[in-house]
């Protein structure tokens, strides 16, 4: 494991907080403990032999949903453990659980896939009317091995990543960027907390970003998330679909809910 004592305590004192009354959902309530921490990407990349890695001190968007719904998974076990929260992180990051560079969930649609699987997640149904059908085709990875340390000079890893990656179930649905500023009575089953997947037009990748959606007092949904552009945890003050609009390659959103 590679972890700091910092990181082993804040995660205890995180376990034990108490949420207050006028807090409905537990994900949002321990996602905003964690505005303001600066965003970091490649955290997970250390040299040597693939380890478990507790970082709650830099954050991307992948590793703060992670985080947070590690954290909130071991508090509605009833547990303040530190080596509890690690072993839910470690079975969120890793294909069941088994902790390898070649295990882990690089991709969010093998990451929201082994979730929905495993029965951690399941997926939010929005009305069929408003979905469109998407083709979610992976093959960043093995198109661009020089971008990770773990498949650079290494073909047979990458011959590994390309196989999972066209064995990934390519056909799907989502909600449309135009969709995602409808109000609360239209968007029905979407609620504070769940996990929003931005899906992309960029060639062999599913998702562009990830965060928790929050329903604003506008009556439409925003989001909570670890943003590169602004280099920290926030909650934008925009609505999600203005988010979307600023961005060509964002096309809409699928959800997801920790059970």
């Amino acid at each position: 494991m590679d972890y700091t004592r910092a990181d082993s305590l804040r995660v205890v004192e995180l376990l034990k907080l108490r949420q207050p009354s006028d807090e409905t959902s537990d994900v949002l309530f321990i996602a905003r403990q964690f505005l303001g921490v600066p965003y970091v990407g490649a955290t997970l990349e250390k040299p040597g032999e693939e380890r478990l890695v507790v970082n709650l001190r830099q954050l991307d968007c992948t590793t703060f949903v992670e985080t947070v719904c590690a954290l909130v998974m071991t508090r509605r076990s009833g547990s303040v453990s530190f080596a509890d929260y690690c072993g839910h992180l470690r079975n969120l990051r890793y294909r069941d659980g088994h902790c390898a560079v070649l295990s882990r969930l690089h991709y969010f649609s093998w990451w929201t896939a082994d979730k929905v699987r495993r029965g951690f997640m399941t997926p939010v149904s929005f009305p069929e009317s408003l979905l469109e059908k998407h083709r979610f085709v992976v093959s960043y990875m093995s198109d661009h091995p020089d971008s990770y340390p773990f498949l650079k000079n290494r073909p047979e890893r990458t011959d590994s990543i390309r196989l999972m990656e066209h064995e990934t179930p390519a056909d799907g649905v989502m909600l449309p960027q135009r969709h995602t500023g409808l109000s609360a009575s239209r968007l029905k089953g979407i609620a504070d907390g769940d996990v929003i997947g931005v899906v992309t037009s960029k060639a062999g990748l599913d998702y562009a970003h990830v965060g928790f959606a929050v329903w604003g007092k506008d009556g439409r949904i925003h989001l909570l998330h670890a943003s590169s552009q602004f280099h920290k945890v926030l909650e934008t003050p925009e609505t999600l679909q203005a988010y979307l609009t600023r961005r060509s390659s964002f096309l809409g959103i699928c959800a997801w809910r920790l059970k």
